[in-house]
């Protein structure tokens, strides 16, 4: 009897770990489309598009940076911790949501690579 119920709590776990992974896989590419959608109407103009063709050498390749560098930069950018009077102002009006999605997007496009 308690192989039974063993093997059903076994059933119940791994079903519930794979609903929660689909819902955080789905939550997690939501996120990156309405982060691509973001990144294409405003971040492009300066970033290139993707985040991978910056306007000009000074102006940083968003595509690959670490998620939690995205999101500590543009937050920094945002309360003035980062002093860049256009970083400042594009930042101003996003939210925690529209940083965690520019993040998302920005960290999983193919970034610089270099050969050695």
């Amino acid at each position: 009897m308690e192989t039974k119920q063993t093997g059903l709590a076994s059933n119940f776990a791994l079903a519930f770990v794979l609903c929660a992974s689909l819902v955080f896989t789905t939550n997690a590419l939501a996120s990156e489309d309405a982060g691509k959608k973001k990144a294409d109407e405003v971040c492009a103009a300066c970033h290139g598009p993707g985040g991978n063709k910056p306007i000009t050498p000074e102006t940083p390749r968003l595509a690959g940076q670490q998620y939690d560098y995205l999101v500590q930069a543009l937050n920094d950018y945002r309360t003035g911790v980062r002093n860049n009077a256009v970083m400042g102002a594009m930042a101003k009006p996003l939210t925690k949501k529209g940083i965690g999605e520019l993040a998302a997007y920005f960290s999983r496009q193919q970034g610089l690579i270099t050969k050695r």
